[in-house]
């Protein structure tokens, strides 16, 4: 494995431009120290004789390895655990405020920015309503929402940042329609290289990937991923979008669009075949409350505050249950995986009412042939699009793809 993978695995890793071109206090570490910090974040603390029987590295090599982590910073001691003999054993674990990074999420009506530290957790954030999205304002809204978070950090704290990764759908010019946007605004997407645009007023590295499957990322390296060594994931968003984890590592294909999860034929009430994302999306549910004559707009002002819209709402969260059943259906009869999560740009207690609804849903069709996967709830909640940009920077420098730890010993 190079030293320059991501959380991503597969053939498309995320893109990156590094405007500074330097190595600095957020130079990628030596693949050792990548593979012992990897193993505490995954367990949360460990012992230097576990990092040496989980790892296969040589006890003085783990000691060496730890002593230069801690005296950087990444590492921190716990509370020594005492034994029936011996010495005390001392766990490590991660410095949370060892590195930060910026994280972008790019929706068809809202685009967040948040501040995360080395653990996943969001220290600041910012957030912006847009009819749809234009390619300017979204620059101007990257490198000024950075700069307005980084005056409340301190020098030494700035200089923890490890960089930028921005999650965005794809061709976000197909989607005119949908977001009732003018089709020669949205066509401004296409010539558009947003990656470097920002790479030119920030002097950072910049990351680019695929919303949902940052959000798969997000929650294969702070969710549901040490629990789950496969499974789908499906993240409702303005459109539903997707991934897929096999053997613990993000598989994103060829072209970097497996999962993607929008696109799978499914029937609608009427039963005639449509794509998921015509149902299980929330632009569905905008327009089921304009039809009503009730205002969507709090279903964008954030994504944890929804009101329960009522009649609406259930119509909704009835009809994606049933369209997400047969779209699990699918997906574990080309690949057995182990668990289907689903999340999403809402409030849990909507995700709650879709999971219930998914499960009995799932009842209804024929499975002889099929087993079925666990259906769970993603455990990164709403933020899983941003948390999963602004992991890109700590993986790329920090540490390893996670199919690495999968390999070890338990």
């Amino acid at each position: 494995m190079s030293l320059t993978e991501g959380p991503y695995a597969g053939p498309a890793q995320p893109d990156v431009i590094d405007p500074s071109g330097g190595a600095n206090q957020t130079r990628v570490r030596a693949y050792n120290e990548r593979l012992v910090m990897s193993l505490v974040r995954r367990h949360g603390s460990l012992s230097k004789a576990e990092i040496a029987r989980r790892s296969g590295l040589s006890a003085q090599t783990v000691s060496v390895i730890m002593r230069a982590l801690e005296a950087d910073g990444l590492l921190i001691r716990g509370a020594p655990v005492r034994g029936r003999v011996g010495q005390p054993s001392i766990p490590m674990r991660l410095n949370p405020d060892a590195v930060y990074s910026f994280g972008v999420k790019i929706g068809r009506r809202s685009a967040d920015l948040v501040l995360m530290d080395f653990l996943g957790s969001i220290r600041l954030q910012l957030h912006q309503i847009h009819t749809y999205p234009l390619p300017h304002e979204i620059v101007t809204f990257i490198v000024e929402g950075m700069q307005k978070l980084e005056q409340q950090l301190t020098p030494d704290e700035r200089g923890r940042i490890a960089g930028v990764g921005i999650a965005t759908p794809f061709e976000l010019w197909n989607w005119a329609e949908e977001v009732g946007a003018p089709r020669e605004e949205m066509d401004k997407w296409r010539s558009f290289d947003l990656q470097a645009a920002v790479a030119a007023r920030v002097p950072r590295p910049v990351f680019l990937q695929n919303d949902g499957t940052s959000a798969c990322g997000a929650e294969l390296a702070f969710g549901v991923g040490a629990s789950y060594p496969d499974f789908v994931y499906f993240y409702i968003g303005s459109f539903i979008g997707g991934g897929v984890v096999i053997n613990s590592a993000l598989f994103s294909g060829r072209t970097g669009t497996a999962g993607a999860i929008g696109p799978l034929p499914v029937a609608g009430k009427d039963g005639r075949s449509t794509q998921l994302l015509k149902i299980a999306s929330v632009f569905v549910l905008e327009k089921l409350l304009r039809e009503r004559g009730m205002d969507p707009k709090p279903l964008w002002y954030s994504a944890d505050d929804w009101i329960d819209f009522g009649e609406p709402l259930e119509i909704w969260i009835q009809d994606s249950a049933a369209a997400l059943a047969q779209a699990v259906v699918s997906a574990v009869s080309i690949v057995d995986f182990s668990a289907a999560v689903i999340d999403g740009g809402f409030p849990s207690w909507v995700r709650s009412r879709l999971l219930a609804a998914t499960r009995k849903a799932l009842r209804t069709l024929d499975l002889q042939g099929v087993t079925v996967p666990d259906l769970v709830e993603g455990a990164v909640g709403s933020h899983a699009r941003a948390i999963g940009g602004a992991s890109l920077p700590l993986f790329s420098r920090y540490l390893l793809d996670t199919n690495v730890l999968f390999k070890e010993l338990s």
